[in-house]
C-alpha cells in the first residue's frame, strides 16, 4: 500500500509532525511509510512479539511492545497517533481511540478497510462470486466490524475527538503473468481449502444454511483451476480495497 498514492494522507500533515506512534504496527509496512514522509520520531507498538521484531529491523522506528487498550506512554507523548487496519479487529474499537486521544497531543488518525465494497475480478469464472459470498459469510460471522468504513466518524466523536476529516484511498492488488511465489502459494492455498479453514468457525456462524463443506468444495475446486491457469499463465485477478483515513483532532 501507499507505493502509488499517498494523497490520502495529506490531512495527518505528515512533514509537521514531531513525534508520531503507530499502534497495532505489525511487521512496520505503515510505519516505514510514516519514517519515509516525517521528519519525525516514529514509534510502532504491537501486542504482537513476533511482528515487532521485524519492524525492529526496519530503519528509523522504534518498536515497543503494547496494547492497543493500555498503551504504555504518558499523556500527550505524542502528536500525531495513527493506526492501519486495526479497529476492524478489535471488538471495542472506541476504547483503543480513546487510548490514542490520551497519548495525542494533537491528532488522531486511522485508516480502516470497507471490507463490504471490496470488488474481485478473475479469469476463473467461479471466483468473483464465490470470493464475495464467502466474504459476506465471514463479515456475518465474525465477533468484529471488519467494515467499519466511513462509519469509523462515529466512532471518533463517541472518543471525544473532532473529525477533521475524511480520505479514501483504494488497494489495487493485481495477480498477472510473471507470477511469484507468493501469487502460486496463494492459488495454493485455495485449492487445498486452507485459507477457509483459518477462519471456519467464522464461515460456519455466518453460512447460516449453506453447508461450510460444501462452501470449501466449491472453493478447493475453484482454486484448483486457479493454479491451473498459473501453470498456463493464463491466470489474472484484480482486487480492489478501499481504505478510509479519518482523522480527528483532540
Amino acid at each position: 500500500m501507499w507505493d502509488d498514492s499517498r494523497a490520502a494522507l495529506a490531512d495527518l500533515d505528515l512533514g509537521g509532525r514531531t513525534r508520531i506512534l503507530d499502534v497495532g504496527c505489525g511487521t512496520g509496512e505503515f510505519t516505514r511509510v510514516l519514517a519515509e514522509a516525517a521528519d519525525a520520531r516514529v514509534v510502532g507498538v504491537d501486542a504482537d512479539t513476533d511482528l515487532l521484531s521485524v519492524a525492529a529491523d526496519r530503519a528509523g522506528i522504534e518498536a515497543v511492545a503494547g496494547d492497543a487498550t493500555r498503551l504504555p506512554f504518558a499523556a500527550d507523548s505524542f502528536d500525531l497517533v495513527v493506526c492501519q487496519a486495526l479497529l476492524v479487529n478489535l471488538p471495542d474499537p472506541t476504547a483503543a481511540l480513546s487510548e490514542f486521544a490520551r497519548v495525542s497531543s494533537d491528532l488522531v488518525a486511522t485508516v480502516e478497510p470497507d471490507n463490504a465494497a471490496v470488488g474481485v475480478d478473475s479469469t476463473v469464472e467461479a471466483e468473483a462470486a464465490l470470493d464475495r459470498r464467502v466474504r459476506d459469510a465471514f463479515r456475518d460471522g465474525v465477533a468484529t466490524d471488519v467494515a467499519l468504513g466511513d462509519r469509523v466518524r462515529g466512532l471518533f466523536a463517541d472518543a471525544g475527538l473532532s473529525v477533521v476529516g475524511t480520505r479514501r484511498y483504494h488497494h489495487r492488488k493485481l495477480t498477472e503473468p510473471p507470477y511469484d511465489d507468493h501469487d502460486v502459494r496463494s492459488a495454493a492455498k485455495k485449492a487445498t481449502g486452507e485459507g477457509l479453514d483459518r477462519h471456519e468457525a467464522d464461515l460456519r456462524r455466518g453460512l447460516d444454511d449453506d453447508s461450510y463443506e460444501s462452501v470449501r468444495r466449491e472453493w478447493r475446486e475453484m482454486g484448483r483451476e486457479v493454479v491451473q491457469q498459473i501453470r498456463d499463465g493464463e491466470y489474472r485477478r484484480a482486487e480492489v480495497v478501499p481504505f478510509d483515513v479519518t482523522t480527528g483532532r483532540v
